[in-house]
């Protein structure tokens, strides 16, 4: 395997954490919003990636095999919380507001998650880089 492998590998997976902490980032940012009905109440992001696992799966952004990609983002299916407020502008004829979905402790953990991937594939990077400049060190000898 190359060095080049090695930093395309790593580079699709910051790629992938990077869009992880994005989704995780416009999610609690959705945290606290209200709609008029569960349809269009927030739902939570989540991406979902793909191993790339031969050749054929490789693509102009994502070109290395054992490297992976975001192939899409899906909704969280949990149940939006209906409230009664009345008052409230948003409110449907029968009072309720549909409020998003976005648990904050899954968020956290989602963020810590991704946080912590990324800062291990920086890590193979800078590993991959130091090793290399160790080989061009042996060769200048």
């Amino acid at each position: 395997m190359s060095f080049n492998n090695i930093f395309g590998i790593a580079g699709t997976a910051l790629n992938a954490q990077l869009v992880r902490m994005n989704s995780t980032a416009s999610n609690m940012a959705n945290t606290g919003t209200l709609a008029s009905s569960a349809e269009e109440a927030y739902k939570a992001k989540r991406p979902v990636f793909e191993t790339l696992l031969n050749k054929e799966m490789t693509t102009q952004g994502a070109q290395y095999v054992g490297g992976v990609r975001v192939i899409g983002m899906a909704d969280d299916t949990t149940p939006n919380l209906k409230i009664h407020d009345p008052s409230n502008p948003k409110a449907d004829k029968d009072g309720f507001v549909y409020q998003s979905n976005v648990n904050e402790v899954t968020e956290m953990v989602e963020m810590m998650g991704s946080a912590r991937s990324y800062q291990n594939n920086v890590e193979v990077v800078n590993t991959a880089r130091e090793l290399m400049m160790r080989t061009l060190d042996i060769t200048k000898a």
